[in-house]
């Protein structure tokens, strides 16, 4: 240490500026108690140390603090995350935010702070007080001359800071140090939970929230909680109609922004300005083009911190990563089912519980939620088909189907999933596949662990695995079936009967989910990816044999021994080898 140093604001040798300690402490905004401050001045006699790095003045025990964050020495680690600090006392402040105390209250409002620093920074910027550098244009106060100064430069259109990658000008120099670190790559601040980093503090604080759970900006006038300001400001007004002003002058509805009214109007209008240059599609907003432009460059920004899964929509992300946590938000208010997306429960509630139902079927009292759902209803009864295909005289009960239909000659198929690219004729079709990409299962089984992407899959599984009435019996072996279509695939096994052929090798199947699983030889393609290993498979049961191998399940086990396996098949070999056929699982 060298006595009676000259202060300088920058360290030399060092191109940061002074700790926070000292600066803190330089501004009044002291980060230790006057009690501590007076002991010092006792202990030392009052006598200051000028740094030899940095040549600030200060007493020995803040000395010692000062030489130690020059050294880089953090001796005081907090025993919750393992985080170290410098001194005893930036320790304590830390392990604040652990416990959730926060011991400097505003007398003037509700929030609490850990520091008193950070209760006079709230003080002079949120009640106004000793602001006393107005600001000449505007009139806005401030409680230093330094944020008058970077205000002002707002209205001059200043921009000192400028990148020297870019050639980006910036109002203040923090702002530009955040922009560097796009070109460098560098995320200085690291989640202590998932090792996650981020180039802002900003944005490590946000994140932090998923993992504690935190929601500290909650809706006035309803019971949702959010974890930032702009998700609370966004939910008010898009939910509770707080300052809508921008209306539509064709259907009347209001929106918070011009520029929402403004992509609503294109709904009417039919204006799309933005085009692909790949393949010429349209959009009406700019980032659904950026969806869209995906699908083309395989891009999928948004991964999954527990699987690795990548997706090209936040949206789908987030209902995939409710798999993980279990989380599902849209319960039903008639029974006790929940779902992880908004339109599972509508489509519960209209086929459960009868939402909005009033056309009721006078032939078999069926209630429907509109008269044109009855019309096409009561065709099946009267089995009139007005609409026929021009091309095969197929006939069908509405309009829509025939549209559906007709894409069989067509070839079209406008539903294209924007994780793999692959189409489909119908909306359903896609929302169906795209539970692949997602791992979605809506359909659970209240009676096993089991859930099932379709509600015919669902079904099936009630039907072949709990004992459901069979009562389909087979003529030729008397053999009994669930459900008649199943009799009719097994019958085929004594007619040899195999209508489904292969346009490849002309190989020929009993059913037509034989063929399409067959069809994958000669594609290639296979649909069912491991989340955990990235290994793909042509079969969902292969892909469910696969995945016990990193669960260790072992579901079929053997009741002569011990052994337990995680195929039937394994365990019917088992039997077969190992206990001259003795066929019995437990």
């Amino acid at each position: 240490m060298v006595e009676g140093a000259a202060q300088s604001q920058t360290c030399q040798g060092y191109p940061a500026t002074k700790p926070d300690v000292i600066l803190n402490f330089e501004r009044g905004e002291e980060s230790w108690s006057v009690e501590d401050e007076m002991q010092c001045q006792c202990i030392s006699g009052k006598k200051r140390y000028g740094c030899d790095k940095c040549a600030v003045n200060a007493y020995e025990p803040l000395m010692t603090v000062l030489q130690r964050t020059h050294a880089g020495k953090k001796s005081h680690e907090c025993c919750d995350c393992r985080k170290a600090f410098p001194s005893k006392l930036k320790l304590i402040t830390h392990q604040q935010t652990h416990t959730g105390d926060r011991p400097f209250g505003c007398s003037q409002c509700q929030k609490a702070f850990i520091t008193k620093s950070a209760l006079i920074c709230h003080q002079k910027t949120h009640h106004r007080e000793g602001k006393s550098y107005t600001c000449s244009k505007c009139g806005k106060a401030f409680p230093w001359k330094s944020k008058l100064t970077l205000h002002q430069r707002i209205h001059s259109g200043e921009r000192p800071f400028r990148c020297r990658v870019c050639d980006k000008a910036f109002m203040v120099q923090t702002h530009l140090t955040v922009h560097q670190r796009t070109h460098t790559g560098e995320k200085p601040y690291e989640c202590l939970h998932c090792e996650k980093a981020f180039s802002k503090k900003a944005q490590l604080i946000i994140h932090q929230r998923i993992h504690t759970g935190e929601r500290p900006y909650g809706c006035s006038q309803c019971q949702k909680a959010f974890i930032t300001k702009s998700a609370l400001i966004y939910h008010q007004k898009t939910r509770h109609r707080e300052g809508k002003s921008y209306t539509c002058s064709k259907c009347g509805k209001a929106f918070p922004w011009k520029s929402k009214l403004t992509l609503h109007q294109r709904t009417h209008s039919g204006e799309r300005p933005f085009r692909c240059k790949v393949c010429d599609k349209a959009f009406m907003v700019r980032t659904h083009l950026t969806v869209h432009q995906r699908t083309h460059t395989g891009e999928k920004p948004y991964e999954c911190l527990d699987c690795e899964k990548a997706f090209s929509k936040k949206a789908q992300l987030m209902i995939h990563q409710r798999i993980h946590t279990g989380e599902r938000p849209y319960g039903c208010s008639q029974c006790q089912q929940a779902f992880i997306q908004k339109s599972d429960l509508t489509n519960h509630k209209k086929t459960q519980h009868a939402v909005g139902k009033s056309h009721g079927c006078s032939e078999c009292g069926k209630v429907l939620s509109s008269k044109s759902t009855l019309i096409i209803h009561q065709r099946t009864h009267t089995g009139e088909k007005p609409f026929k295909c021009s091309v095969c005289d197929k006939a069908f009960t509405s309009k829509a189907h025939l549209i559906v239909h007709q894409r069989i000659h067509t070839g079209e198929k406008p539903y294209e999933c924007s994780d793999c690219e692959k189409a489909f004729s119908t909306k359903a079709h896609l929302m169906i596949h795209q539970r692949i990409h997602t791992g979605e299962r809506p359909y659970g089984c209240s009676e096993c662990q089991q859930a099932f992407i379709q509600k015919s899959g669902l079904t099936n599984h009630l039907q072949n695995c709990h004992a459901r009435v069979k009562s389909h019996g087979c003529s030729e072996c008397g053999k009994v079936l669930s459900c008649k279509s199943t009799l009719i695939i097994h019958q085929r096994t004594h007619t040899g009967e195999k209508p489904f052929k292969c346009g490849v090798c002309n190989k020929a199947f009993t059913a037509k989910s034989y063929l399409t699983v067959h069809q994958r030889i000669h594609t290639g393609e296979k649909p069912y990816e491991c989340c955990d290993c990235k290994k793909a498979f042509a079969t969902l049961s292969t892909l469910m044999g696969h995945r016990r191998t990193h669960t260790g399940e072992r579901p079929y086990g053997c009741n002569d021994c011990q052994k337990a396996f995680f195929r039937k098949s394994a365990l019917t070999n088992h039997q077969q080898t190992q206990h001259r056929g003795k066929f019995s699982m437990r």
